[in-house]
């Protein structure tokens, strides 16, 4: 058997995850592609011969829950989504449903649009609902434990999540969204550590700045600085000559203050 690095395997799993094929087939596509797994699962998909029988299925469940047939054919509204993530089996307060609306592509929370509906679960190899629910297990398993996963679906919530004609989000949605995110109780990446509680603090920090909307680049920093505060909780990779937005410098201070208090957080 061939000696593949770890992240190599860690590709092929992936890949057979998402396909349910051999490993050798993995392993095929990812070497035409550069190990690139979203690359060579869409060759992989691009090469089915059954790919037209998957659409049709696909369009089939989307028409089962269209909430108006008539005026609104190519759409699933509040009504047919809330149904349709039932009959799946996915919680409306879990990331892994924010993951199945990154992969759908949807306008806005709850909506689904035909093709975004149908492209999506193709991509997954998901033509029934048995097999999507089986794709929701895989998404509560890998959103935690995949950085780009995570971070897809992270940053396509911002947009998701805003009052229409809004650009920012308000600060009430961005709280309940980190609160998501943050901690595993809800199928995220916990923030908070032995040492230093980083999510209460944050939000802490946020209340009494006045609790302001937030803005496509401090939500987006926001993950990578929670990703490098795990990675070193000295600060040793941030200075005040970066290019973070002026909230999180300002946040640093917060926490060497807080640090210097001797403020400990409460560990159950």
């Amino acid at each position: 058997m061939p000696a593949y690095t770890s992240a190599q395997k860690d590709a092929i799993d992936q890949f057979v995850d998402l396909t349910n094929s051999q490993r050798t087939i993995a392993s095929k596509f990812l070497k035409q592609v550069g190990w690139n797994v979203e690359r060579a699962i869409d060759t992989f998909f691009g090469s089915d011969s059954s790919n037209s029988a998957v659409k049709s299925s696909l369009n089939t469940i989307f028409d089962k829950y269209r909430d108006d047939p008539q005026d609104n054919p190519d759409g699933i509204g509040i009504d047919g989504a809330m149904k349709f993530l039932g009959d799946i089996q996915v919680q409306l307060d879990e990331v892994a449903c924010l993951g199945v609306f990154e992969m759908c592509q949807c306008p806005s929370m709850g909506e689904f649009t035909r093709e975004g509906f149908t492209d999506g679960w193709k991509k997954a190899q998901c033509d029934n609902e048995d097999r999507m629910k089986e794709y929701i297990k895989y998404l509560r398993t890998h959103i935690p434990s995949d950085a780009n996963l995570f971070r897809r679906v992270y940053r396509f919530a911002f947009p998701l999540s805003r009052m229409q004609g809004q650009r920012n989000l308000q600060y009430e949605i961005a709280v309940d969204q980190w609160k998501l995110f943050f901690t595993s109780d809800h199928g995220g990446l916990p923030w908070n550590t032995a040492r230093t509680p980083w999510l209460d603090w944050w939000l802490e920090f946020l209340e009494a700045r006045g609790k302001k909307p937030v803005n496509k680049d401090l939500w987006e920093q926001v993950e990578v600085f929670m990703r490098k505060s795990h990675e070193d909780e000295e600060f040793g990779w941030w200075s005040p000559d970066g290019a973070w937005p002026g909230v999180l410098d300002d946040f640093v201070d917060y926490v060497k203050e807080r640090r210097g208090k001797g403020s400990e957080m409460d560990v159950e």
